[in-house]
């Protein structure tokens, strides 16, 4: 039975895909270290190729597919990277003409050049498919074929998954049954299920940082998005509107932090047509911070990360549920909800449409809503499933 971590639903990455840039981002970087691993070393290359197929090709440009291999090659991890370095980055590669792989030997590179478009060849196992080839002077050629699958996880062709490479957990979950089975048979809420299955992977100490820090994540992504104005990078000149919506429901009001920002919010009137104009507002200021190659949380993609967000600051200033616990029980739960869609079907929008990313946060928003209401583990995945039923059929 697959095992996965609530830390693999949720992670802390860069925009705007998490199938199109942090996926390829993730292959680019194992692809380098594979290689690594079997000469020990880069000396000697001289030339790296990448080629783009399916989805990735259609779209790569648009999504920055191009821009976040290129920082793969380079050896920069996706979760920490800092995204205001990016054109440095990139105008460094154009100007040099060269790529600094891993951080161990520049080689030359052209990206129009050695990044590859494939808009022909259409027999694909996935949509989302990449080769990359690194050619030494010897003439020792290395090619590996790997599938962005969603929500930044990636799978290398030939790889055998590894079904046991987790220690066993307590409360196997493999489907909505057996998640409603264990939380009646141990009279446990779902939150506890999932912590308890992570604790066989670290400590709880180490899993109550790690949900800190992704609310952190959302957080700052919400704020910044609604305070940018502009336009979003791409070239289509899209303006900004989360900045917009927020002056025009906070009025006159000033602020000039976080803090002062976040009492304004809590001292709004908590009707109906506020509250629903503040959750757009949040959920959009996060789409446009991912849209602008932003920090920003995978929930459980980036194309839908700012769902999550957005309920939880409705929980914490229109709910009042603002302790730390409620924010980390609503992680568990949310997480573990998007593991059965993960497990049972797929979370990538290349693969299964925008049902797949759009219906599955918003079914993993609704379930932690519901249980933060005190709904039962019944009710809980029933707010899920109303949810992604009224997604069922996007694409």
């Amino acid at each position: 039975m697959e095992k996965i971590s609530v830390f693999e639903i949720f992670k802390i990455g860069i925009g705007p895909s998490s199938s199109h840039a942090m996926g390829p981002w993730n292959a680019a970087k194992d692809f380098l270290n594979l290689v690594l691993n079997k000469r020990k070393n880069l000396y000697g290359a001289k030339e790296i190729n990448i080629e783009l197929f399916g989805s990735l090709a259609k779209t790569g440009k648009g999504h920055g597919t191009d821009k976040s291999i290129m920082m793969g090659l380079m050896g920069f991890n996706v979760h920490d990277f800092d995204s205001n370095l990016l054109s440095h980055y990139l105008d460094e590669i154009a100007s040099e003409g060269k790529i600094n792989l891993l951080n161990k030997v520049k080689i030359q590179f052209d990206s129009n050049k050695n990044i590859k478009f494939n808009f022909l060849d259409q027999n694909l196992n996935h949509s989302n498919t990449m080769i990359f080839s690194l050619i030494f002077n010897d003439n020792c050629i290395y090619s590996e074929k790997y599938y962005s699958i969603g929500g930044g996880f990636i799978r290398r062709e030939g790889e055998e998954v590894l079904e046991n490479e987790k220690n066993a957990i307590p409360y196997p979950i493999q489907t909505a049954s057996e998640m409603l089975n264990w939380c009646e048979s141990t009279g446990k809420g779902l939150a506890q299920i999932s912590l308890e299955n992570e604790l066989c992977w670290q400590s709880k100490n180490n899993v109550e940082k790690k949900l800190d820090q992704l609310w952190n994540v959302m957080l700052l992504s919400i704020y910044n998005g609604c305070n940018n104005k502009g336009t979003l990078p791409g070239g289509l000149n899209v303006k900004r509107r989360a900045y917009q919506l927020c002056r025009n429901l906070l009025g006159d009001e000033e602020f000039s932090n976080i803090n002062e920002w976040f009492d304004l919010i809590k001292s709004q009137p908590n009707d109906i047509k506020v509250v629903t104009n503040w959750i757009s507002c949040f959920a959009l200021s996060v789409n446009e911070v991912n849209a602008s190659y932003g920090r920003i949380v995978t929930a459980p993609t980036n194309g839908a990360s700012g769902v999550i967000p957005a309920i939880i600051m409705y929980n914490i200033i229109f709910q009042n549920k603002n302790s730390i616990d409620d924010i980390r029980e609503f992680l568990l739960v949310a997480g573990e909800i998007g593991m059965l869609f993960k497990k049972g079907a797929t979370i990538s929008a290349a693969a299964g449409g925008c049902q797949a990313e759009i219906g599955v946060s918003s079914a993993m928003a609704a379930a932690a809503l519901a249980n933060s209401m005190g709904g039962s583990i019944k009710q809980t995945l029933m707010a899920a499933e109303i949810a992604m039923e009224h997604h069922l059929g996007l694409s």
